[in-house]
């Protein structure tokens, strides 16, 4: 047994039948599937996160279908390194018949040009290109590589696979720590596979150290002191920035749009546990209480910012309680997008429509000459009217007059808002029209 080789890497699969996970597009009559059974292999991008198997899978691509494999890593590599690789694909196919399965570990890593770069010897053969990215591609490698390339996703490995994986590391005694004599109880492998969090590599490399640390014991036995050391520090997936990031703060914004407290406070968790700065989820949970609660539930806004600022004064770990106070009313709350959607409505019509001028009848007149053009002409001081309403009376550009951009759900507060302003709307339909004048503005084309 070679122990110099980290373990993750003396139990990479040999061959795809050993593989493990990925059966969505590995299975019996899946995509990749099919394609290895007709003998040949196409460019592709494999989009996954860590330790989900990408470059194994390529060495195994290039295994079954008998290319040379090559591998350069973007995060290194520049135009000279793509150059010269693919000149000895050239010589291997002019000398050997062999294609080359040119493998570019985080592709996404490589800038516009570096990417424009591989194009030609992907679309003339010369080489068949299987990037490996954590990023999603969409955003991250560019449109013309895209369309030479199919995009595969490789999802992280569920308990069991990892577990799996475990098992044959523990039992294997060539290439595994079978012949170390080291040993774990079923118990605290089902915990280790757990706390794995679906990244092989992460798995079997915590699996070695605790290794390591049991080796001192006459017995070799793995056991819950060890492996409590080595999961100490363990942190999940969360890649601020990143799918992740986003995919989590994602569920958590619909959690509470669906009125679900369980999920939201869940998700909250979940992106606490893995690191996520309060403050963010602070910020995002109040953005949540204008646009998805709205005049629902005015409190919501304000309990939110209570939230937030009592986290700035209590700070960690104390703080958090209140942000997750705050966004599980929100879930509970009633919920309306109406001012969301009145507000997206409005900053349309203002791009649309340009410069409209303000009414003459509503604008300032703080000096004699504006008073002389108009300014102010007519306006009806609400407070003077009956019920503080001056009925009939418009304050929209004239182009706009009849336009309703904040429409009240029936729910909550607003139930009583939409009351009203329906009452409003019915006074508007019989109060006095307002009468146009003429001023010297208009006369002179001001």
């Amino acid at each position: 047994m070679n122990t110099a080789r980290p373990l993750a890497d003396r139990m990479r699969p040999a061959t795809l039948e050993e593989y493990v996970g990925q059966s969505h597009i590995l299975g019996a009559d899946k995509p990749l599937a099919r394609v290895l059974a007709a003998g040949r292999i196409h460019s592709m991008i494999l989009w996954g996160p860590p330790g989900t198997g990408k470059t194994t899978l390529a060495r195994l691509l290039a295994d079954r279908v008998a290319m040379r494999f090559v591998q350069i890593s973007a995060v290194m590599a520049g135009v000279k390194d793509i150059r010269a690789a693919v000149a000895e694909a050239r010589g291997a196919k002019a000398e050997q018949g062999q294609g080359t399965l040119l493998f570019v570990d985080e592709v996404h890593r490589f800038n516009k040009a570096q990417q424009d770069g591989l194009l030609p010897y992907v679309e003339d053969g010369t080489v068949v290109l299987v990037g490996a990215t954590t990023e999603n591609p969409s955003f991250e490698v560019n449109n013309a590589l895209l369309s030479r390339t199919r995009t595969y996703v490789l999802r992280a490995l569920d308990v069991a696979a990892i577990r799996a994986l475990i098992d044959r590391a523990l039992g294997d005694d060539v290439r595994g720590l079978a012949a170390t004599g080291v040993d774990m109880a079923p118990d605290l492998r089902d915990q280790l596979a757990a706390r794995a969090d679906g990244d092989a590599r992460r798995a079997l490399n915590l699996l070695e150290l605790a290794a390591d640390i049991a080796a001192g014991r006459d017995d070799h036995a793995i056991t819950q002191d060890e492996l409590d050391e080595v999961l100490r520090e363990g942190l999940r997936r969360f890649d601020k920035g990143g799918d992740y990031f986003y995919d989590q703060m994602s569920a958590l914004h619909k959690s509470v749009r669906g009125s679900d407290p369980d999920a939201t406070v869940y998700w909250m968790s979940r992106m606490l546990d893995a690191g996520c700065d309060p403050r963010y989820i602070a910020r995002r949970v109040t953005r949540m209480a204008s646009e998805d609660i709205g005049n629902a539930d005015p409190r919501a806004l304000r309990i939110a910012l209570d939230a937030w600022d009592t986290y700035e004064r209590l700070g960690s770990p104390e703080g958090e309680l209140t942000i997750a106070q705050a966004a599980i009313y929100l879930a509970c709350a009633p919920k309306s997008n109406a001012v969301y959607t009145a507000y997206k409505a409005a900053m349309a019509a203002a791009r649309e429509h340009g410069t409209l001028d303000v009414p003459m009848h509503i604008r300032n007149a703080p000096t004699r000459l504006m008073k002389d053009l108009g300014y102010g002409d007519g306006y009806r001081y609400a407070h003077n009217e009956d019920d503080g309403y001056a009925a009939g009376d418009t304050y929209l550009p004239e182009a706009l007059v009849g336009t309703h951009y904040y429409e009240p759900v029936p729910r909550g507060l607003e139930i009583k808002i939409g009351e009203k302003l329906a009452r409003l709307r019915a006074r508007d339909a019989h109060g006095p029209a307002r009468e146009t004048k003429s001023h010297p503005e208009s006369d002179n084309g001001g």
